[in-house]
């Protein structure tokens, strides 16, 4: 049964300007018709009803029903807050500083957290950004709830968030766990080693918190989250930020010491993560994310493990770079270490790029293949909204998984794309920016193409790329004489 459902919400513009007053600014909005969701025909409401509740088990149904039922009472509420303080000012604001809740915004750094010696600090980042997201997604596919009505919410968006389902919020729970995760070092540097001052510790503190209200109410400034979505995507980031503190050292210990006990509990965690993760009602790009940050975590501690079960830390990862050890460093000192930094973060991540780009190509050559042969002999797992192998000979040159890394690929997080609606009952539309310029609101949908072999490719390539940045680069770097740690 299809799950698109019709609904009436007329598009009468789109613009680059704000509703309320003549001031441009570089956002996509969308304008409606005042329309109230309850003049949806009978007919329809019925049938999205019906869609849910036959494609969702009855606990999952009833949950989703609960939460709907508080996202459009939310939805009113964030409409009249909408029309009293929105100003175009604070659209840019809330608009781009949601950038900085996104997993994309902390995975940018991440490699050079490896580059540079700061081990901890890396895979600290990436267990709590990889359980943050993998939870979140997981509740998003399970719940299938969608994001506050448009009408009556005039929804901001930049990327491609709004394609997901809305419960609970990813920003917010990222935005508190990484705040909460960042004060936990800035803390440990100022009661511990006394390596930073009162000010510094202080003025920390107040920007941390700053940027945690910033994005999580933000989520509901630009429309994209009720409060219950925030509310819980605030709570899961405490919740995993605990976790992480109290399981930290038990699970480090164990990595490096734990053998091959290591590799062979973490693959099949993983592969099982990405299993069971729910299907959804609609096509939502929750899954893909899910699987990349698994992945990344099983690098990562695959990583971690070789390194002190080979010897590779000791003898590689300590190793410092060149130029003068507690002394005053004068002018060709500072070039010449930078020069050498610049080399390192230039080379590892164009090394990564080609990893991906090779990687990606022969997978997709030899995965398509080598399931069809096993389809013959035994029944493969299957997940709804992607082609199994049996069923196409070629894949795509492009398809779910581009060239460049998704987390280090700056214009496409930052361009304003697609609007999604998604109705109070489930239905959904798609808009891409450039339909909604070039044919004056005329509504054509672009499905997208999904494979089996995706999934596994995923796996392997971010699982690889997180093993290069956090083991393989670095050790050549040793190896060449240029050193890991800064001093």
């Amino acid at each position: 049964m299809s799950t698109q459902a019709s609904n009436t919400h007329a598009l009468s513009s789109v613009t680059f300007h704000d509703e309320h007053t003549h001031n441009k600014i570089p956002i996509l909005t969308i304008h409606h018709d005042k329309l109230e969701h309850s003049q949806l025909g009978r007919t329809d409401t019925q049938h999205v009803e019906d869609v849910y509740e036959t494609e969702l088990p009855w606990w999952r149904a009833t949950i989703r029903a609960r939460i709907l039922s508080s996202v459009k009472r939310e939805s009113q509420i964030l409409a009249r807050m909408q029309e009293c303080i929105r100003h175009p000012w604070l659209d840019l604001y809330f608009l781009y500083s949601s950038t900085l809740g996104t997993h994309t915004f902390f995975m940018i750094g991440l490699p050079l957290t490896f580059f540079f010696g700061y081990e901890e600090l890396g895979r600290g980042l990436v267990i709590v950004l990889a359980s943050g997201v993998y939870v979140a997604s997981f509740l998003k596919d399970l719940i299938c709830s969608p994001r506050p009505l448009v009408p009556p919410v005039t929804r901001l968006t930049i990327g491609t968030h709004h394609l997901e389902y809305g419960f609970p919020s990813t920003h917010s729970t990222n935005s508190v766990s990484m705040a909460l995760f960042i004060f936990g070092y800035v803390r440990r540097a100022y009661f511990q080693s006394a390596a930073i001052s009162s000010s510094i510790y202080y003025t920390s503190c107040i920007i941390l918190v700053i940027y945690a209200v910033t994005v999580v109410f933000g989520r509901l400034y630009t429309g994209m989250h009720s409060f219950i979505d925030c509310a819980v995507g605030v709570f899961l980031g405490v919740i995993i930020w605990g976790g992480y503190v109290i399981m930290k050292e038990a699970f480090g210990n164990w990595l490096a010491t734990a053998h091959w006990i290591v590799p062979l509990t973490m693959i099949p965690i993983c592969l099982l993560l990405v299993h069971y993760h729910p299907h959804p009602v609609d096509d939502c790009p929750c899954f893909e994310d899910a699987i990349a940050f698994v992945s990344v975590l099983l690098g990562i501690a695959l990583s971690r493990w070789h390194s002190v079960y080979s010897g590779v830390d000791e003898r590689f990862l300590s190793s410092v770079m060149p130029g003068p050890q507690g002394a005053a460093w004068a002018l060709e000192d500072t070039v010449s270490w930078w020069t050498l930094a610049c080399a390192k973060v230039t080379i590892g991540i164009l090394v990564i790029f080609v990893w991906r780009i090779l990687a990606k190509s022969l997978l997709h050559l030899v995965l398509p293949p080598l399931f069809r042969l096993l389809a013959s002999s035994f029944d493969l797992p299957h997940r709804r909204f992607y082609t199994p192998a049996t069923d196409y000979q070629h894949m795509p040159v492009e398809s779910s998984l581009r060239p460049i890394p998704s987390f280090i690929d700056l214009p496409g997080v930052l361009e304003v794309s697609a609007i999604r609606e998604r109705s109070a009952l489930g239905g959904t539309k798609n808009y891409s920016g450039s339909e909604l310029e070039n044919s004056n609101g005329s509504y054509q949908r672009k499905e997208v193409k999904h494979y089996d072999a995706d999934v596994l490719t995923k796996v392997v390539v971010y699982a690889g790329m997180a093993i290069l940045a956090a083991e393989g680069l670095p050790v050549t770097f040793a190896l060449l004489g240029w050193g890991v740690k800064p001093c």
